[in-house]
């Protein structure tokens, strides 16, 4: 036999090698736990709330229904109310316009409800307050993933207890919780676009999602228009990782700007805006193309309030829908109005009244005042409070301070992303932390309970011009 046959013979015995297929990469327990725990946060929180809005709430449409009768509205072909508003909402916020009705307020959440809608065939057939409850535990969850994020990248030294605690404080602690159990159309927004605020946040976060956080961002303007100012949370955060050496830490300000312009990577962080702006883009078009339709302006922001058929629509003709002729009285509602002491000591008074302006954002969440003197701050310290301004000073400047309400309302616009303030802040959470946190959660339960519910409007006090802040002499 040559030496050809025997090379022959090796290569037909040698066994042959077959490729092997890439390992499965190995489940991250951590990972699972925060989802689960995420879950368990959901699921405290829709209970709670389901208990507290009660029966009535969980089994009948809300009075206020107005994102239903839109939904209702265009699963007929109409973007206006062809039968015109309802009996039972007597009239309360709708825009007459060129001789129809029409909803004025931003179309998401009635996007949401269409389908229920119309498997209902109603929108009196359709549970709204109970929907509403279903998605009140997504902001709370949303804002613990937020909060883990933070701890496990290292930006936030706070344990997973204490990001569990500052989630449910979010929940039970602030005016959320009162929002969350109301279900009519004013109360709904806050929580969609609570929910809405918190998954951007953690998407935003290190800006490793520019396609998700861009649509999360324009169905938040969908819902509360004034939160679309929270784009500089993503903005920063692409910067931030696009830096190729990181971000500069020494130096006056304007070197530092100067160093982190020459160390970004151009292309890396114009690729991430966008990406991000595109969604953004496209829901601020549908929101023109459908303004249009009803109102004849491509104004995106146009919505239709001010066609509102209400006893303030002059001041609203006269000043605008924002500006700063409503800052001073808006400053003093969020941060001035407290219960009323009765003025008499008759038996039938109650201990205390309540001005439906509603209580003050420091009375209600005195969480809020660690906020003034933080331990640790640094660039995220900046994006947030950037991020966080903007939705604050456009409340601030709109024409109604949110009455009628138990607390300041409007700042659920931000509210999450003071929570995450709260957590990079660096101040410990002693003793007066957990004070004023039991203090929160007892208020604003009482909020919960109390506010537009038979038999408790004695802690009331209501005045239909909105011109009255403060307790008479």
């Amino acid at each position: 036999m040559s030496d050809r046959d025997d090379a022959t013979d090796a290569n037909e015995s040698a066994p042959e090698i077959q490729p092997q297929p890439a390992p499965t990469p190995a489940p991250d327990p951590a990972r699972r736990r925060r989802l689960l725990l995420a879950l368990a946060v959901y699921a405290t929180c829709v209970v709670v709330m389901a208990i507290v809005a009660g029966p009535q709430r969980l089994r009948e449409h809300s009075q206020f229904n107005h994102y239903a009768q839109l939904a209702h509205a265009w699963l007929h072909g109409h973007n206006d109310l062809a039968s015109g508003p309802p009996a039972y909402a007597q009239g309360n916020d709708f825009a007459r316009f060129d001789g129809k009705w029409f909803i004025s307020f931003p179309p998401f959440p009635a996007m949401l409800m269409l389908p229920l809608v119309a498997l209902a065939g109603s929108p009196e057939n359709f549970q709204d307050a109970q929907f509403i409850v279903w998605l009140s535990g997504i902001a709370p969850a949303a804002l613990f993933l937020a909060l883990e994020k933070l701890r496990s990248s290292g930006r936030s030294d706070r344990t997973e207890r204490e990001n569990l605690a500052l989630a449910l404080l979010f929940a039970f602690g602030t005016v959320y919780f009162f929002t969350a159990v109301q279900g009519s159309v004013w109360f709904a927004a806050h929580v969609v676009g609570a929910g809405l605020l918190s998954l951007y946040a953690l998407f935003a976060l290190d800006a490793a999602f520019p396609l998700i956080a861009g649509l999360l961002l324009g169905l938040l303007f969908l819902t509360r228009p004034s939160t679309l100012l929270v784009a500089p949370l993503f903005a920063l955060e692409a910067v931030r990782v696009s830096c190729k050496d990181g971000l500069p830490a020494a130096g006056a300000l304007s070197e530092r700007l100067v160093t982190t312009w020459r160390r970004v990577d151009l292309a890396a962080v114009a690729k991430k805006f966008a990406l991000f702006a595109l969604p953004v883009l496209a829901c601020l078009g549908f929101a023109a193309a459908y303004n249009h339709a009803r109102f004849g302006t491509w104004s995106p922001n146009a919505f239709g309030h001010e066609h509102l058929t209400v006893v303030w629509h002059d001041r609203m003709a006269k000043w605008g829908l924002f500006g700063y002729h409503y800052l001073a009285k808006n400053l003093g509602v969020a941060l001035t109005v407290l219960p009323w002491l009765p003025a008499s000591h008759a038996a039938q008074a109650p201990s205390f009244q309540i001005n439906e302006h509603g209580l003050a954002l420091w009375f209600t969440t005195p969480l809020y005042l660690w906020l003034l003197w933080p331990r640790t701050r640094g660039f995220l310290h900046a994006a947030l409070w950037l991020a966080a301004i903007g939705p604050i000073a456009m409340d601030l400047m709109y024409q109604n301070s949110g009455w009628r309400q138990f607390g300041y309302r409007f700042s659920n616009d931000y509210a999450p992303l003071l929570f995450l303030l709260l957590a990079i802040g660096g101040r410990p959470f002693g003793w007066l932390f957990k004070s004023a946190a039991a203090w929160a959660l007892a208020w604003n339960l009482f909020g919960a309970v109390s506010f537009d519910r038979e038999g408790y409007d004695r802690y009331y006090w209501r005045e239909g011009t909105q011109k009255i802040l403060y307790q008479d002499d």
